[in-house]
């Protein structure tokens, strides 16, 4: 469906946040006859409507109205799950179901700036701001957009003359995208998560392999992670699209990896048998004051190097592009040192996999996790993580779950189990980490779990607990 074919169309958007809010409105604009739905109250949906310039808006067809009559085309917001009864009767009906970055894949113009795109189970949006300050230090015209918070439909209709997008890409918006074909592509690791979603592991993996579909210069894989080539492996790329690895070890034939605390890359140089070229030094990395820098994050910075390489961005734009770097909030984020304790935020590891990588980061841990499980198992990660804990601090919903992987495999950790829900919950949470962790060690909240159960998400819990341990804090100057 091009453009033009959207005018007199009528489209069902289902879900108004703010990737649906977006696709609405562009379409509207493009003449199509939009209804949305939701599964709101009737006016609260109007009021979230009336930005998206919706024709008619109606309430619950999710549950109760599964398919719209008459409509020529679905639209749906990430989140909305694929066995939903408005898909099926969808499908039953020959009607198509995409997302919002589908329609972004359909209506870019003539000359529209290449995608560098990314995805993985953790480190996305990490990834995908360090490129974008890459493709900034090369003097490129870009945005982050996608799953980072800017939908992707927006900066395709707006008046930027962009050069390159750096696009981050979740595995849901992956399997509403079946057209979309980018520049080089980048799978980061993969691990279970959204199982709930997805239904299994490889229906999981199979989504998020769908990035490297249609790939025209690289497909940037994780050495680490076998998965991730093998995803490469089974792509359809276009012909002289190459296979290109990220190791945190010496780089091979084609890879691009760290030798003596260098950025060295091995793909992307005239003849890779005998040359290599230092792109940039670990140190460049941003990191907490004072701390090494994170093993992932290294490997986050060499698939954006990669990518930018793919682009053709010189040596010089790599470094100076992560000089310029800075990570989010609520990323392995240090909020403060107290009595000798270090305290860290890292709310935004909502999953195993990226739990993991931050309890790796430190030596000594005392552990807060919790929170919703998102159908994830906890053994593997406390089994691998055990010689590092000192202590644990048990917050949420499916605290049970992590309470009893570590009485399987880390035994003689101390457990503190917290039976509550309510605002103070962190505040204790805190303070009994306080209690169980000594000098040198590290208080870390890598929760391995979503948030939705106790805060409205990843960022409130964070700011929770940096309050927490400001008031920790506060309370040990005014002892002392």
């Amino acid at each position: 469906m091009t453009t033009s074919e959207f005018n007199g169309k009528h489209i069902t958007v289902a879900g108004l946040g703010v990737s649906g809010v977006s696709a609405a409105r562009a379409l509207a604009g493009l003449g199509a006859r939009v209804t949305v739905v939701d599964g709101g109250d009737g006016a609260a949906l109007r009021e979230r409507a009336r930005p998206a310039s919706a024709t008619t808006s109606r309430s619950g067809w999710a549950t109760r109205k599964p398919s719209p009559e008459g409509s020529d085309l679905v639209v749906t917001s990430p989140g909305w799950r694929p066995d939903s009864p408005l898909f099926a009767a969808a499908a039953a009906a020959g009607v198509d179901v995409v997302g919002d970055v589908e329609i972004a894949w359909r209506i870019r113009g003539e000359g529209a700036p290449p995608w560098l795109a990314v995805t993985g189970t953790n480190g996305k949006t990490t990834t995908v701001r360090m490129l974008a300050s890459i493709l900034e230090a090369a003097g490129l015209r870009t945005a982050a957009v996608g799953n980072i918070g800017t939908p992707i439909v927006d900066v395709v209709l707006s008046q930027e003359p962009y050069d390159v997008l750096a696009v981050e890409l979740s595995s849901y918006q992956l399997h509403w995208a079946p057209s979309v074909r980018a520049h080089s592509a980048a799978v980061l690791n993969l691990a279970p998560d959204h199982l709930d979603w997805h239904g299994s592991m490889a229906a999981y993996a199979a989504d998020k392999g769908r990035i490297y579909e249609g790939n025209q210069v690289a497909c940037v894989y994780n050495t680490a992670d076998a998965r991730t080539e093998q995803l490469v492996r089974d792509a359809d790329v276009e012909e002289g699209c190459r296979a290109v690895g990220f190791t945190l070890g010496a780089p091979g034939l084609s890879e691009l990896g760290v030798v003596d605390g260098i950025l060295v890359d091995r793909a992307f140089v005239a003849d890779r048998q005998r040359n290599a070229q230092e792109l940039a030094e670990v140190s460049d990395i941003a990191s907490s004051p004072g701390k090494p820098t994170a093993p992932h994050n290294i490997a986050n910075a060499l698939a954006a190097a990669a990518l930018a390489r793919a682009f053709g961005v010189e040596p010089k734009a790599v470094r100076d592009g992560l000089r310029a770097f800075r990570p989010d909030a609520h990323r392995i984020a240090h909020v403060a040192d107290v009595a000798g304790v270090a305290y860290v935020d890292d709310s935004k590891a909502t999953n195993t996999h990226a739990a993991e990588a931050s309890l790796a980061s430190y030596e000594s841990v005392v552990w807060i996790a919790g929170g919703l499980a998102k159908g994830a198992t906890f053994d593997d990660l406390v089994a691998r993580s055990a010689k590092r804990l000192r202590g644990a601090v048990l917050i949420g919903a499916d605290r049970a779950l992590i309470k009893e992987a570590l009485a399987r495999h880390a035994p003689d950790v101390p457990v503190v189990d917290l039976d509550r829900t309510d605002t103070g919950a962190m505040t204790e949470a805190v303070r009994e980490a306080a209690a169980l962790a000594g000098e040198g060690d590290t208080v870390l909240m890598a929760p391995a779990c979503a948030s939705m159960d106790m805060f409205t998400n990843y960022g409130e819990r964070g700011e929770a607990f940096a309050a927490a341990v400001r008031e920790l804090a506060a309370g040990r100057t005014t002892q002392e």
